[in-house]
């Protein structure tokens, strides 16, 4: 009975596959075409379109693009910018060389469980042999190394910039410098270049093609929009194009697009995850509750980069959109902008996906405390107001930058119950007025604690 009930739970999930495959379309392997929709034919709401673009040029966007069952919905360029210009991907490469990697373990030329030194060789950090040894190809992918990127540069791949922080699998940050040594890793594990490993596996198969270029320490990947979404288009079919099964490793793919590490929920093998309970962001080690976009649907997995070059894949909606340009803000992964775009691209589709309207599109609300601020974005001045619910706390409310430095504290006290407010007129402790961009306010009560994004314009 069991056996039989195994293989139906396994034909099910076969058909599901081919289901979802035969319901989404592939562009040609060569030539330009690509089949398009019409948003009207989606009963998208096309007033809201122009909104859209007009937010995306405004916020310096140099292509967009949104597929639906893989065919083009949205196509728009701004300025000089074409189809056939090309464009960094920046951090959002980081999910491409992950799937590398998982080719190349498929392939039997490494084991992520290898210790990284196999490859790069011993002393490639400057750690004592024993914590080297200790650090995988599995921490480079999930971002836990132990490595320190807090001094010095953290994208310099040299062994003296390689310096111990913590034990390997203990500490999540992000950091450049071992997700770089990754290329190394696939290089000595293929005997190829890092170009013609990509090309070989996924031109040829796929029609995707773009270059790596080496800028500074950082091996930086250019494409197209398009060849961007298509590999978008790749990874909505979880590896698979039209019957090319490019990534085989089923469980490898679930694990890049699930959580990786019990530190950081909402990142996997070198992929942002929404839809979990909490979330870090870069060069901070603060552990922010709620969903990473809450504009967008909780299944989005997402390739995010440095001025917002962005993959969203969203395989409840069968639809993946991408964004080139640059971005308002000096941030590494500009989060706010890309769930700005959700709740606009929401208009567009008739959808509204928020966790909590009071805190402007915030983090999910924890029992016991909330916090506001109105209006955001702001200048000069925002008033900041939070709710105690449960007796007197110990409270702090504090002001950091996108990179978790504190700049102001508002106040540190005893609180009592109910609604306390603050004014915030974007001045640090020093009393030096802060430059416009993106800040995160939180507020600790006790054991609790809420998040939200501020937006401080000129």
């Amino acid at each position: 009975m069991k056996l039989r009930l195994f293989t139906i739970v396994c034909f099910v999930s076969v058909i599901s596959s081919l289901i979802h495959s035969q319901s989404l379309y592939f562009p040609p392997v060569t030539g330009d075409t690509w089949e398009t929709t019409s948003p009207g034919l989606l009963q998208w709401q096309l007033p809201y379109i122009d909104t859209l673009y007009n937010y995306l040029e405004d916020n310096n966007t140099k292509a967009f693009l949104v597929l639906k069952d893989g065919k083009i919905v949205l196509e728009k360029y701004f300025g000089t910018f074409t189809k056939d210009s090309a464009w960094y991907w920046a951090s959002a490469g980081k999910t491409l060389t992950s799937f590398a990697v998982g080719i190349a373990q498929q392939e039997g030329k490494l084991s992520i469980h290898d210790t990284s030194a196999k490859y790069l060789g011993q002393g490639w950090t400057s750690l004592p042999p024993e914590k080297e040894q200790a650090i995988t190809i599995r921490h480079q992918l999930t971002m836990t190394t132990g490595l320190d990127d807090v001094n010095g540069n953290p994208d310099c791949t040299s062994p003296g910039c390689l310096l111990y922080k913590a034990d390997a699998g203990t500490r999540w940050t992000y950091h450049n410098a071992p997700y770089t040594l990754l290329d190394s890793v696939i290089i000595k594990a293929s005997g190829q270049n890092l170009n013609s490993f990509i090309y070989q596996r996924l031109h040829n198969k796929t029609g995707f093609n773009g270059l790596y270029f080496r800028v500074d320490y950082n091996n930086v990947f250019f494409s197209t929009p398009r060849n961007m979404a298509r590999f978008g288009l790749l990874l909505l079919n979880k590896g698979k194009w039209v019957d090319e099964v490019i990534l085989q490793d089923t469980a490898y793919f679930r694990q890049m697009t699930h959580p990786s590490q019990a530190i950081n929920n909402s990142y996997g093998y070198l992929t942002w995850l929404n839809g979990q309970s909490s979330y870090m962001i870069p060069q901070a080690q603060i552990v922010f509750p709620g969903y990473l976009a809450p504009a967008a649907p909780a299944d989005m997995f997402a390739a995010l980069g440095k001025n917002g070059q962005f993959i969203n894949v969203i395989p409840s909606l069968n639809m993946v959109w991408v964004r080139m340009g640059d971005a308002p803000d000096n941030s590494l992964v500009p989060f706010l902008l890309n769930d700005r775009i959700w709740q606009k691209l929401n208009q567009v589709m008739g959808t509204t996906k928020v966790t909590d309207k009071a805190a402007g599109g915030g983090s999910m609300q924890p029992a016991g405390v909330s916090l506001r601020a109105a209006p955001n974005p702001f200048n000069p001045a925002c008033n900041i107001s939070y709710t105690i619910e449960g007796g007197a706390a110990q409270v702090e409310l504090a002001v950091y930058d996108i990179n978790g430095n504190k700049c102001r504290t508002l106040h540190s006290r005893e609180q009592s119950s109910g609604e306390h407010s603050i004014i915030w007129n974007g001045k640090d402790d020093n009393g030096m007025q802060l430059a416009s961009g993106v800040y995160l306010c939180r507020v600790q009560a006790g054991a609790k604690q809420r998040t939200l994004k501020l937006m401080l314009m000129k």
